[in-house]
Parts: C-alpha cells; sequence; structure tokens
C-alpha cells in the first residue's frame, strides 16, 4: 500500500496520545460536569459510600459514579450496560473518570442506593446550566393525545393537484 497516508500498527505501546487531556476541548461539555461535581460535598448531600469503610474491598468514590451518570444523562445514555460500554471505548468518558471502568452492575446499584441524593444533583446542575445560558432558546412541543379508532373507515382522497 504505497503512496498512502499510513496508520500506526495496533500493537504499539501507545495507541493514544500519553495525555487524554488533548482529546477533550476546552470547551467541551465534560469539563463542566467534572467541575460541578468535585466542588459537591457528597456526604452533606447523602450519598452512600461518600465516607470509605475502613475494611473490605475499596469502591468506586461516589463523584465518579455521579459524572458517569450525568454524562449519561446529558448523552441520552440511560442504560447501565451502555454507560459500561461507554466507559470502556468513549474517549471522553475516560477522562472524565481517569480511565477507571466500572461495571453495570455498579451503576446500577449506585442509582438504586442514591436516587433520592441524584435527584437533587441533577435539579442542581440543570440550575447551573440556566444560569451560565448553556441550554438554547428552542421549542419542544410533544403530543400525547390518543384517540381510539372509529368502526367505520373513511377514504380520504388525495388532494387535486
Amino acid at each position: 500500500m504505497k503512496r498512502f497516508i499510513q496508520g500506526e500498527h495496533r500493537g504499539q505501546g501507545t495507541f493514544l496520545p500519553e495525555s487524554l487531556d488533548d482529546y477533550i476541548t476546552d470547551t467541551n461539555p465534560v469539563r463542566v460536569v467534572d467541575v460541578f461535581v468535585d466542588e459537591l460535598d457528597l456526604v452533606k448531600l447523602g450519598f452512600e459510600g461518600a465516607i470509605p469503610a475502613d475494611t473490605g474491598r475499596p469502591a468506586y468514590h461516589p463523584a465518579i459514579l455521579l459524572k458517569i451518570y450525568i454524562y449519561g444523562y446529558l448523552n441520552r445514555i440511560p442504560s447501565s450496560r451502555r454507560l459500561e460500554r461507554e466507559a470502556r471505548r468513549n474517549v471522553e468518558m475516560m477522562w472524565l473518570t481517569g480511565r477507571l471502568m466500572p461495571d453495570f452492575k455498579t451503576f446500577a446499584n449506585f442509582r438504586k442506593d442514591n436516587s433520592k441524593a441524584i435527584r437533587g444533583v441533577c435539579r442542581q446542575f440543570v440550575g447551573l446550566c440556566q444560569q451560565l445560558g448553556l441550554f438554547g432558546e428552542n421549542l419542544v412541543a410533544i403530543d400525547g393525545s390518543k384517540f381510539r379508532p372509529s368502526t367505520t373507515a373513511t377514504a380520504i382522497s388525495p388532494a387535486p393537484s
């Protein structure tokens, strides 16, 4: 394949640049999520596991799981299994978590155990985004009307041309 641009060999030691920061622009919303969660007092907000146990296997810090949850919320990734998959392949998620890759059960348990605290944080995050003007002025209308079909079918004639 001479005279074509060649990519690097996949077996090479460093496939990505040594710094994931090179992939995340200064205006990327993932940076807002990172700073926002780092400024929260998770103990005061009622997150379980914010104070680590003295014994047993170390757990993921709730701040990491909250960052992943908010990232998923912003990017329409509601499923725990999809969040697990994104943590393994998405560069933004790798940057956000420091290349940690929790499994789907960890996400599901985090949601279950901290649902009230997560709702409060999401409310704060939406308020912050509104204050910073990060939401657009678009109007979205959803029609949820339901009509029972009539028993007699009527023919609809095409519009005259």
